[in-house]
């Protein structure tokens, strides 16, 4: 393996060699109105008909022979540049777009614009507009990034309300959320009702499941990527909205004389005040603030500074005051080396913080993780059919478990520490994109990842070295009782893991129209989210790996077949997918989760599989635009017996994840009326989630116990709803202030789905009854959105 890859990179690196007989035409291209750098733009040079894309940082790079060349610039509901330029040295060539009036209206009418990547290996990833985003119904009106990501095959919602989602079978913490490259550990306000990530700030969002470049590790089933905007370099601007429960505001503009720019946007919620004005003592409120300054240092420097703070309080009088916050910054500094060779370097930091007092027994909580992350990555353009990307990541992880406290003259809590944890992940990664021919491009790379729990003191010794045993008299997993315990210094190393992650993706276009894509990816997660409900609670706590806890490996095949029809107004996406994964973490029946101190007594070790079939069909343009996604897939994991004397979980057989859903149906429209109106639409159907229900009960010593049935065997009723809006957007009346007005309804026809069922002895009859539990009924909703 080691030598191989070394025969790899130099294979790799000697291309740079053929590149130096050609000529490097690069730069970047904005947007003249704003000077934001524009992602995706075309660069065509028509005398041989090549040509790329603008990246993230609306960079691009092609190499030419010397000679003279037509240079073509293009995009949607932008003017078209042709200019002519003659190449006999390394040359720079920066455009400024101006938008076209002309095409105006067919922008508006036009706001998805997805036509499928036909010849890229890319696959098995989504992308979403701001723009499209925002016109999205949703709760409360308050725009919701990841609730839009919902819409897409193979993603699906834990639970109502809630922020968690999962991708491809994986469960909730198998997802990477970065913001700007920092690790988001709980995406939700106001538990699961919003998420943290303002839609005003929000330049690029993309979900990859599959196929997953080797740049990104940490997780076993997707990467959310999610960037800031760069502020306006020419004029201040703004823009806000004013909601039932909730404003915002967002200003951005230059400094230094146009040489920094910066972003700054902060939301509040204020439902609180109303309910005490009301004389209602119980409150939840939110706020966050993001904040993104710019400067270009020169040509070939530019340095950034990214900032997020969020905070969520919740009080019910004389019960419990619940609060957490999450806090990210970021610093880059972008370099150039030359024009085929680009370099980034980031320090991170990112915690998650969660707190809570309980009255009634005098309790005070808090857990926390933080990581400290140091990353370097490099783009290199090889040749005009060959991009490097390699780097390094080394990232730093405090956990505090629980810190508890007893607080008020009547509470009978033992104050306590949980042992903290300290762990560092480090990575090496290599990736390459490569056009092998006009009809193949293949995409690969290799990640190698590095692992290391530090020390402790009192880590408890078991017999057998097994922390679960097994009670063959009542047939049940036990915790079991620690022989003595071994003590670490902080930075004694306990055990370490490493794992080589490959990663492949080959595109083969049959014409100009359609291509059939495949990827294959392997992961490793090393740390955990302690938790057995199917969505995330902020009171689940993150875990290192350790000797019992073992890292997550997951393998997954992918394959598509991809299609644009009638001049890209029309798109067709179809995937199919296979996941492994090894090394899950199952849990005992009857496992207490919280505050637990030693949480290997009461884990498992499994495997869990998912596989299904993926559907995305889209109407690009035209006054009714949106997209259809279905989804049919099974998620399962099984825990066998580590013996022939032991059942395992379920008796060893597979049984259906938590977050298992066989059908997954979403149908999201916009329809463009005139200048002032237009109307959006969302209907989302998905089979019932898995449960497990009581199948009867019987007396012993005159107490009534349950009898369960086989594990998630069970489901939830079928969840749909439909949801809908309206946005007016008036003339307006003066030149710098435009506004409009969005007039949503969440749940149209009321529909009361399961969050959950209850089971119960009815008082008066004796029999038993089900109650469901709903959170959402019909809720309607308006905002008022500005920009000046």
């Amino acid at each position: 393996m080691k030598y191989n890859l070394i025969l790899i990179l130099f294979i790799l690196f000697s291309g740079t060699g053929f590149s130096q007989e050609k000529i490097t035409l690069s730069g970047t291209i904005s947007n003249s109105a704003d000077g934001e750098k524009l992602f995706g733009v075309n660069v065509l040079i028509l005398e041989n008909n090549s040509g790329t894309v603008t990246n993230e940082n609306g960079s691009y790079l092609i190499n030419l022979p010397r000679g003279e060349y037509t240079i073509v610039v293009s995009s949607m509901g932008f003017q078209e540049i042709r200019e002519k330029v003659n190449l006999q040295h390394n040359t720079k060539k920066d455009f400024n777009l101006e938008i076209d009036s002309n095409q105006l209206e067919e922008v508006v009418i036009a706001a998805t614009d997805y036509k499928t990547d036909i010849r890229t290996p890319e696959m098995s990833v989504n992308k979403i507009k701001i723009e499209t985003i925002k016109k999205m119904p949703v709760v409360m009106g308050e725009v919701d990034v990841l609730k839009s990501i919902l819409q897409f095959p193979g993603v699906s919602s834990a639970n109502e309300g809630s922020t968690g989602f999962n991708v491809r079978g994986g469960s909730a913490d198998a997802n990477l959320v970065i913001l700007d490259d920092a690790v988001i550990y709980n995406t939700a306000h106001l538990f699961g009702f919003f998420s943290v990530f303002n839609s005003d700030v929000v330049d690029d969002m993309k979900l990859i499941k599959g196929g997953i470049p080797s740049m990104f590790g940490g997780r076993t089933s997707s990467v959310l990527d999610i960037r800031h905007k760069n502020g306006n370099t020419d004029e201040i601007k703004g823009n806000g909205g004013i909601g039932l429960i909730s404003s915002r505001l967002m200003l951005e503009g230059p400094l230094l004389n146009d040489k920094a720019s910066f972003v700054v946007a902060g939301r509040t919620s204020y439902a609180h005040l109303f309910m005490k004005m009301a004389g209602e003592n119980n409150s939840a409120s939110f706020y966050d603030l993001n904040a993104k300054f710019d400067y270009r240092w020169n040509d070939r420097n530019r340095l950034s500074f990214v900032g997020y703070y969020g905070l969520d309080n919740l009080e019910i009088k004389d019960f419990i005051v619940n609060n957490y916050d999450n806090t990210m910054l970021n610093t880059q500094w972008n370099h150039r080396f030359s024009e085929s060779l680009l370099s980034n370097t980031s320090l991170i930091y990112s915690k998650y913080n969660y707190r809570f007092k309980l009255d009634f027994i005098g309790l005070n909580w808090e857990s926390e993780i933080s990581n400290y992350n140091f990353k370097y990555d490099l783009k290199h353009f090889l040749k005009d059919n060959i991009t490097l990307d390699y780097g390094v990541s080394s990232m730093y992880y405090q956990f505090n478990p629980g810190t508890i406290r007893a607080y008020g003259e009547k509470s009978f809590i033992n104050s306590m520490q949980l042992t903290k944890k300290h762990a560092t992940e480090s990575a090496l990664y290599i990736n390459s994109n490569h056009e092998l021919s006009d009809k193949i491009s293949i995409n690969y790379g290799l990640r190698f990842s590095y692992f290391e729990r530090l020390g402790q003191e009192g880590v408890s010794i078991y017999e057998n070295d097994e922390p679960v045993v097994f009670n063959p008299e009542f047939q049940v997993y036990e915790e079991a009782i620690p022989i003595g315990s071994i003590d670490y210094k902080k930075n004694k190393k306990l055990i370490s893991y490493h794992n080589f992650e490959p990663r492949f993706g080959m595109s083969y276009a049959i014409n100009e129209e359609q291509s059939i894509k495949l990827s294959y990816n392997r992961m490793s997660q090393y740390i955990h989210l302690i938790s057995n409900t199917a969505s995330v609670t902020p009171l689940d706590v993150w875990a290192p790996s350790d000797a019992y806890l073992k890292p997550e490996l997951s393998d997954q095949i992918a394959i598509g077949y991809f299609r644009n029809f009638k001049d890209d107004n029309y798109s067709l996406e179809i995937e199919s997918f296979y996941k492994k994964i090894t090394n899950k973490a199952d849990y005992i029946d009857g496992a207490e989760l919280i505050a637990h101190e030693a949480i290997e007594r009461v884990l498992l070790n499994g495997e869990a599989r998912a596989y299904g079939l993926e559907v995305l069909t889209r109407k690009n343009t035209g006054k009714l635009t949106g997209w259809l996604s279905y989804t049919l897939s099974r998620a399962e994991q099984r825990t066998p017996g580590r013996n022939a004397l032991e059942p395992g979980i379920n008796n060893g057989n597979w049984y259906r994840a938590n977050y298992d859903k066989l059908h997954n149906l979403s149908i999201t429209t916009s329809y463009a009326l005139n200048d002032k109106w237009s109307f959006g639409g969302i209907f989302t159907f998905q089979s019932g989630k898995a449960a497990t229900f009581p199948i009867g009960k019987y007396q012993y010593q005159g107490i009534t116990i349950v009898d369960y049935g086989a594990r998630n065997k069970n489901s939830l009723s079928a969840f749909h709803h439909l949801d809908l809006s309206a946005t007016y957007t008036p003339k307006p009346k003066h030149k710098n202030w435009q506004s409009e007005w969005v007039f949503s309804v969440y749940n149209a026809y009321n529909r009361k789905n399961a969050a959950s069922y209850t089971f119960n002895q009815n008082d008066d009859s004796g029999l038993s009854e089900v109650k469901r539990i709903s959170i959402f009924g019909i809720i309607p909703s308006v905002t008022y959105n500005f920009k000046f």
